[in-house]
């Protein structure tokens, strides 16, 4: 649910993005201009698969929910963008619709920026231009190596490759809370609900982890990355 939007160029402390460090002065301004940010309540809707795209979007704060819808309303958790990081890039350089769904996994601030004046930056910052490629290759190659783990990986392997993923790349600490349902982090392991769990209680019996419902400490990260690398 949209709870509020604001005007990008009211709010001095929005200036803070990683990706201004690749901007001119004039460019920050052509941004400011065309930019707002809008506030979102957890699980609320950012956009919808089919939908049509019209902005570029960049996580202010919070952390979102990359998912694909399917048949008889099954679906597939892609992936989760903390903050600094771009969504819907793929979909908005590749077709006119967006190709998957973003939701807002906790209250999380969303920057919006018009597609025309960002296409100005890149037509004119190389440098800018180049960084968003990679981040988009980035992204590309995440989630080929995740569909490629889920074909050839065991279940240990996968349970360990979600650990890594939250503790390395989402909170970047061996103590963390998972903020999705079980049923969601078992689409993200590609698996069901029970061999989740399954697994995962496994892996707090062997004192790897200590679970305590959506609360997990990484006990021993060596076992973890091993499960993780022999699959």
């Amino acid at each position: 649910m949209e709870m509020e939007k604001n005007n990008f160029s009211n709010s001095a402390d929005s200036f803070q993005f990683t990706f201004f460090n690749f901007l001119t002065d004039q460019e920050i301004d052509l941004i400011k201009q065309n930019s707002n940010i809008v506030q979102y309540q957890k699980h609320g809707n950012i956009f919808l698969q089919q939908t049509r795209t019209s902005h570029i979007m960049y996580v202010k704060s919070g952390l979102v929910k990359i998912y694909k819808e399917g048949r008889m309303g099954k679906t597939i958790t892609l992936n989760l963008e903390p903050a600094g990081n771009f969504i819907g890039l793929m979909s908005v350089f590749g077709k006119e619709l967006h190709e998957f769904s973003a939701t807002a996994v906790e209250p999380t601030e969303i920057l919006f920026i018009d597609i025309n004046a960002f296409r100005q930056v890149l037509g004119k910052n190389g440098e800018f231009a180049t960084m968003l490629i990679h981040n988009i290759s980035l992204y590309g190659l995440l989630i080929f190596n995740r569909l490629l783990a889920q074909t050839h990986k065991q279940l240990p392997g996968r349970i360990a490759d979600v650990l890594l993923y939250f503790s390395e790349t989402v909170y970047k600490s061996l103590i963390f809370s998972f903020p999705l349902t079980r049923r969601e982090l078992a689409e993200l392991a590609g698996t069901t609900k029970e061999s989740f769990i399954r697994t995962l209680t496994e892996f707090k019996n062997d004192k790897i982890i200590v679970l305590n419902g959506p609360d997990v400490e990484i006990k021993s990260l060596t076992i973890v990355k091993t499960l993780s690398e022999k699959g």
